[in-house]
């Protein structure tokens, strides 16, 4: 069996995380550790293998010493397909094309499976050919990344709790793209050195409720729509933080004038900066202030009853430096009305900033050259999205996001979307990444 069939029955194993436990499928997760196990032996039959919070998987490669470890992070769950219209069965795996235009079609292929296999391909290659670490690798494994984190939460605090501290933390993130910063045409490996926070506030309004055809002046529905609007309305300020200053700088080396000074200078220019990056598309934006959007609306239960409670849900995303009390502040001063609570139901402040220099950088750096082109510019990067790497940030500064996976603007769409896929050699081109990472 090659590394892409196995790629593939892997992917055709519907391990999707719900934000109800009790609607997810036990039975999957099994399938797919018995699968794992069988597909990879030699893995299984050298490293020591623990099974964390019900489904998370940890493993531990023992190394020749006792120096720093290296933590391999992939999570085992995709997000649902529900109500989605994909061109190929999300869970079948199909391969389309030829050559280098040949793709896998399946959930997960990229997020998160990609990088999963990816690393147990690498490591099996790695034990064929006789290699031993010289120093512990550990690999960690969470079954809730898309929901909850509670896998990963629970593998953090047991490498703390036995001490483990890495030299270098490596999970999903940044990939190698095209035109992710202006001026720069070489491919870009964009390695998250922080991650914004993640939060859900909700928005809420009652009344006393009663029949619709006698509603009144401003029913609960409509102070919530209110409230809505003047969150668009007034969007959170615009800043240049510590990871978007280190991309542009890094990336100056890369561009011609004046874009080069005006990215080395971002002390004098970051106003200018900013602005642009706000209207230039919505990623952009993201990297300069804290994002805040409705997910979810909640009304009355019947179509003729005035709602006694109106709900929004707001998914907000937390620019570095920003903290759930500054969001509070802001969401109030934004809808000022004392009869709309804004009630917070989880979340979390963004992670710390990992270093864009020093050893664990130039390693990772390396192997991106090394393995996926001597053109791919590395640049550190802010990630707009949360990983499970925000649960390891206890255990060592050296912190990455960065998926080795050179991706198109459609496949970066593609995620957490209809017809998610990978191009076969970029896949491949991942295994030879992680093998150096081990080697390196």
């Amino acid at each position: 069996m090659t590394a892409v069939e196995r790629f593939r029955e892997l992917l055709s194993i519907p391990t999707v995380s719900r934000v109800d436990p009790a609607e997810v499928d036990d039975g999957a997760f099994a399938r797919f550790h018995a699968a794992l196990e069988r597909l990879y032996p030699l893995l299984h039959a050298s490293l020591e293998r623990e099974v964390i919070a019900g489904r998370s998987l940890l493993y531990r490669w023992r190394g020749r010493t006792d120096e720093a470890p290296l933590l391999l992070l992939a999570h085992q769950d995709v997000v649902p397909v529900d109500g989605q219209h994909w061109r190929h069965p999300a869970f079948s795996a199909e391969i389309t094309g030829e050559g280098a235009d040949a793709e896998i079609h399946a959930r997960g292929a990229i997020d998160d499976k990609g990088a999963l296999v990816a690393i147990f391909e690498a490591v099996e290659q790695a034990l064929a050919d006789g290699m031993t670490p010289r120093a512990d690798v550990w690999l960690a494994f969470g079954h809730d990344e898309e929901t909850r984190g509670t896998g990963a939460l629970a593998l953090a605090a047991l490498l703390a709790e036995r001490g483990v501290r890495p030299a270098l933390v490596l999970d999903e993130g940044g990939a190698v793209v095209e035109g992710a910063v202006p001026g720069v045409s070489a491919p870009t490996a964009m390695i998250g050195v922080a991650e914004r926070g993640v939060a859900t506030f909700d928005l809420v309004t009652r009344e006393a409720g009663g029949h619709a055809s006698t509603p009144p002046r401003l029913p609960a529905t409509a102070r919530l729509a209110r409230a809505i609007d003047r969150v668009r309305r007034r969007p959170f300020p615009r800043r240049l933080v510590p990871p978007v200053r280190a991309m542009l700088a890094t990336a100056a080396e890369h561009t011609s004038e004046p874009l080069r000074t005006v990215f080395r200078r971002t002390a004098v220019t970051a106003p200018a900066v900013t602005a642009a990056l706000s209207l230039l598309g919505a990623e952009t934006n993201a990297l300069v202030r804290t994002t805040a959007v409705v997910t979810r609306l909640e009304g009355s239960a019947g179509e003729n009853v005035l709602a006694t409670t109106a709900r929004a849900t707001l998914n907000v995303r937390l620019l570095t430096g920003e903290t759930l009390s500054d969001v509070s502040v802001h969401l109030s001063r934004a809808i000022a009305d004392p009869e709309v609570d804004i009630e917070l139901r989880h979340g979390s402040d963004p992670s710390p900033v990992s270093p864009w220099r020093g050893e664990a950088w130039r390693r990772l750096a390396g192997v991106v050259s090394q393995t996926l082109g001597d053109d791919v510019v590395p640049l550190p990067y802010l990630q707009l999205g949360a990983s499970d790497s925000r649960f390891y940030t206890g255990l060592t500064d050296a912190v990455y996001r960065f998926a080795p996976f050179h991706l198109t603007r459609a496949e970066r769409d593609a995620l957490h979307a209809p017809d998610e896929r990978i191009r076969v050699d970029v896949w491949l081109r991942g295994i030879r990444f992680y093998r150096a990472l081990l080697e390196s």
